[in-house]
C-alpha cells in the first residue's frame, strides 16, 4: 500500500480520449516510480520478512521520508502543470467532493451555459468506467477520462498526461473532476488555479468538521441540491459556519444544478477567475 494515502501501489491508471478512443496506460497511481522494489523496500510492511531488524522507530522514520518524497515529487510536477497552464492563460479548477454530490451534473450544466463565451474542456477522474465522461461528451465538450484503478485520487502526473491528451486551447477553462473522496484528493496539488469542493444537502452539514483538510484547502464551497433542502435535515448556514471554522476565507455558494438556482453566482465566480487569467 502507498504510505501516503493507502492507494494500491499496483494500480494502473489510464487516460482515454473520448473523441479518438485512444487509451494510454501507465503503471502505478502516478507515484509508483518512487516506490523501491529492490530488496531495500521503503513501503510500510507490517510483518518482518527477512529484511533485517529495522525496528518500529526506523520503520516510522522511513514511512515519513517516503511520504515527503512522494509529495515532493507531486509538488514538482504540479508546478510544471501550473506553469504550462499559466503560459496558455488557461484556468484549471480542481472540483472535489464525496460521491453523489452532483458535481458531474454541475459540470454538464456549466459546459452548456458557458460554452458560447469560453471554450470549456473537462478532465474526468474515476476509478473505473467512462460513464461520467460520456455524460460530459454528450454536451459537445472535449473530455478525457482518467481511470485510476484502485487509486483514490488524481495526482499531478496523471493530470499532466491528461492535459497532453486533451490539448485545451489558449485562454480556455479546464474543469477537473477529481475522484469522489473527501480525504485523499486534498493532499495532492495538481497545478490547478483554485479548488472547489461541492457538497449536497443530502450529506451532513457537519462534513467540514469531519474532513477539515478538504475544506481548508479549497477556495470555494458549492452547496448543491438546494431544491431538496425542504426534505432533509441540513442547515446551509450551519454548514457554512463549520466550513469557515476551518477556513475563514472560504467563499460559499448555494445552487441547484438541476433546477438552476444560484448558478448565476457560480458563473460570476468563474468569470472573475477567467478574467484574472487572460492577457
Amino acid at each position: 500500500m502507498c504510505a501516503t494515502c493507502g492507494c494500491d501501489e499496483d494500480s494502473r491508471s489510464t487516460v482515454t480520449d473520448l473523441d479518438s478512443g485512444r487509451v494510454v496506460t501507465r503503471p502505478g497511481p502516478g507515484h509508483a516510480p518512487d516506490h523501491s522494489h529492490g530488496h531495500d523496500h521503503d513501503h510500510d510492511h507490517e510483518a518482518d520478512h527477512g529484511h533485517g531488524a529495522a525496528g518500529p522507530a526506523r520503520t516510522a522514520t522511513r514511512v515519513v521520508t517516503l511520504e515527503q518524497s512522494v509529495l515532493a515529487k507531486n509538488d514538482l510536477l504540479a508546478g510544471r502543470n501550473r506553469d504550462w497552464l499559466a503560459a496558455r492563460f488557461i484556468l484549471a479548477l480542481n472540483v472535489m467532493s464525496s460521491p453523489g454530490s452532483g458535481k458531474t451534473t454541475l459540470l454538464e450544466r456549466t459546459v452548456r451555459d458557458l460554452r458560447a463565451e469560453v471554450p470549456v474542456s473537462v478532465v474526468e477522474g474515476d476509478q473505473e468506467t467512462l460513464l461520467d465522461a460520456e455524460r460530459i461528451r454528450a454536451t459537445g465538450c472535449r473530455v478525457v477520462q482518467i481511470n485510476t484503478g484502485s487509486g483514490c485520487h488524481l495526482d499531478a502526473e496523471m493530470l499532466g498526461r491528461g492535459l497532453a491528451t486533451l490539448d485545451p486551447p489558449v485562454g480556455s477553462l479546464v474543469l477537473i473532476e477529481n475522484v469522489g473522496n473527501l480525504v485523499c484528493p486534498a493532499l495532492f496539488d495538481l497545478g490547478e488555479r483554485a479548488r472547489v469542493v461541492v457538497m449536497s444537502v443530502t450529506e451532513g452539514d457537519d462534513k467540514p468538521l469531519k474532513y477539515p483538510h478538504m475544506f481548508r484547502s479549497a477556495q470555494l464551497m458549492v452547496i448543491n441540491k438546494v431544491d431538496l433542502a425542504p426534505h432533509v435535515d441540513f442547515d446551509p448556514d450551519r454548514c457554512a459556519g463549520h466550513a469557515r471554522t476551518v477556513n475563514p476565507g472560504l467563499e460559499v455558494l448555494s445552487v441547484s444544478a438541476t433546477r438552476g438556482d444560484g448558478l448565476d453566482a457560480w458563473y460570476a465566480w468563474l468569470r472573475g477567475h477567467l478574467a484574472a487569467r487572460r492577457p
